[in-house]
């Protein structure tokens, strides 16, 4: 068959919708993001004048603003699949530059009154207001039911209280969602969360590591100390905020993936490029034979990652079970992520010194790139996840070869 008739290759079965969702993040972040990078990173994190601003502008005017939320409310209502198409580009930049491309609590939708829709769920789609999550605490990580923050009702209100650790974006966040033990009544002991705006009284920041990486988004330690909110404040019902976290996580784990696969994708080709460019005793980097291992495990795996987090979020959007969905977001989230560790750790490599710059992209993935497989779950958190549900459902039908 000739070059002219033969039938085009459809990459991955992306759609050209899919494609254009692909094209239109990819432009953004190479446009909005990467060329802010070593500035963003030598100011410790503090983005450019007006950078923020203008990022949001042109989200909203392409469509790429609360991309995983209902079109009802004013979101973009992309299938899951496009979702992780454009959570892939994001995780091209360092930095978090691209986390301005930001996905709301989907979950939300389906148990929030109106008031709660009218109040933070449509000002966050827009663009408006942001949130956090306040979950973790010193002594309760991946262990969700160790938490000891509690809220007793208090006639029409609850008072909440407990030390919630690694709350990601609280410097930037206008509410926080916060989950606690519910203490005395009917559902006591049980899980609660509740939306709380961040200048409630009662809410202090006790402080604010230093971490690996430096970003503009800052993951400070925060008491909830007597914070009082009206029970329209209470998500759902009593009982029912360990449900949301766990959805919560499952779909993190998934875009986790995406963004791994798309920082693996940046790192192999700013290495490919420099090796082809940069000579050794006269011969280019490219021609020898260790480097070439180097970026040829790595490619492998990006492909390898790059497929299941794609099925797995084809998955999701023909509707397999959640638990089923649960333990493929495992798998992809410790594939991915283990996967993009061993590509920036070979970058470092390849690129020899220059690696250890931090005005190198190597340099700042593989200090970024270390806590994918920690938060949100650690490796071997996933393991045990994958193993339970290995057991219960056998090889077939937890890769996909079987139904159910």
């Amino acid at each position: 068959m000739s070059q002219e008739t033969r039938a085009p290759h459809v990459v991955y079965g992306l759609t050209s919708e899919d494609l254009d969702v692909q094209r239109k993040a990819r432009a953004f972040v190479d446009e909005e993001c990467i060329p802010f990078e070593v500035e963003t990173e030598l100011a410790g994190g503090r983005l450019p004048e007006g950078l923020l601003e203008r990022q949001r502008r042109r989200l909203k005017a392409e469509g790429l603003l609360a991309v995983n939320m209902p079109v009802e409310v004013g979101g973009g209502g992309y299938s899951m699949l496009q979702q992780v198409l454009v959570q892939e580009q994001v995780g091209r930049a360092t930095n978090g530059l691209a986390w301005v491309v930001q996905t709301p609590a989907a979950w939300l939708v389906r148990v929030a009154t109106p008031y709660q829709l009218e109040t933070w769920v449509k000002p966050t789609v827009a663009g408006e207001r942001l949130e956090c999550y306040a979950i973790t605490e010193e002594g309760a990580g991946s262990d969700v039911g160790a938490i000891t923050s509690t809220a007793h009702r208090d006639g029409g209100d609850y008072v909440l209280d407990g030390v919630k650790w690694h709350v990601t974006s609280a410097d930037l966040a206008d509410h926080v969602f916060f989950q606690a033990r519910i203490a005395g009544g009917p559902n006591d002991g049980s899980h609660a969360m509740f939306v709380v705006d961040m200048d409630t009284p009662g809410i202090r920041v006790v402080r604010t590591p230093a971490y690996t990486h430096t970003m503009p988004y800052h993951h400070p330690i925060l008491a909830f100390e007597g914070v009082r909110v009206p029970a329209a404040n209470l998500i759902g019902e009593e009982g029912g905020g360990d449900a949301y976290a766990r959805e919560w996580f499952r779909y993190e784990r998934l875009m986790i993936g995406a963004r791994c696969c798309g920082a693996a994708e940046r790192l192999i080709e700013e290495a490919s490029a420099f090796v082809q460019d940069r000579k050794t005793f006269g011969v280019p980097l490219s021609e020898r034979q260790a480097i070439q291992f180097m970026l040829a495990d790595s490619i492998t795996e990006l492909w390898a990652a790059r497929s299941m987090t794609y099925e797995g979020a084809r998955a999701i959007d023909a509707g397999c079970d959640d638990k089923l969905a649960h333990a493929r977001c495992s798998m992809i989230k410790l594939y991915a992520s283990e996967m993009a560790g061993r590509v920036a750790d070979r970058a470092v490599q390849i690129f020899g010194g220059r690696g250890y710059m931090r005005d190198n992209v190597a340099e700042r993935f593989y200090r970024e790139l270390r806590v994918e497989r920690i938060w949100e779950g650690p490796s071997e958190i996933q393991r045990a996840i994958i193993a339970g549900q290995l057991f219960k459902r056998g090889v077939r039908r937890l890769v996909g070869s079987e139904e159910g």
